[in-house]
């Protein structure tokens, strides 16, 4: 493991529980639709409203194993995969509900940063 990858763990892990530990139910620019939190956002798309708390255990999971993984390697791939395919799907559902371009712009960094660790 090398600095960058690194570097890339903790922007992800990071940004991951800033997202859905800290801003969850606050308003951000990049929010689907004109969703004022995470539920709301979940809406949007379609989804049923117990679906947001399987997601964020999922990511916060994930985003705990990639800040672990600094110190046990083993566990980036899994947690780099499977949010880069979270991912995937966040900017289909951004496309879906016809956003700016500007609100795919996380999901976007974040399915790049994912697969740069995935790629090893």
């Amino acid at each position: 493991m090398n600095a960058f990858q690194i570097i890339l763990q903790v922007i992800i892990g990071l940004g991951i529980l800033n997202v859905w530990l800290v801003r969850f139910n606050k308003r951000t620019p990049y929010r689907g639709g004109n969703a004022s939190n995470l539920k709301d956002e979940f809406r949007v798309y379609g989804f049923p409203s117990g679906v947001v708390y399987m997601v964020g255990l999922i990511k916060v999971s994930a985003a705990i194993a990639l800040l672990v993984g600094i110190f046990y390697p083993p566990v980036v791939l899994p947690a780099a995969g499977l949010l880069a395919a979270f991912m995937l799907v966040a900017l289909l559902m951004h496309l879906k509900v016809k956003d700016p371009i500007s609100k795919s712009f996380p999901a976007a960094a974040i399915l790049v940063m994912s697969l740069l660790l995935s790629l090893g």
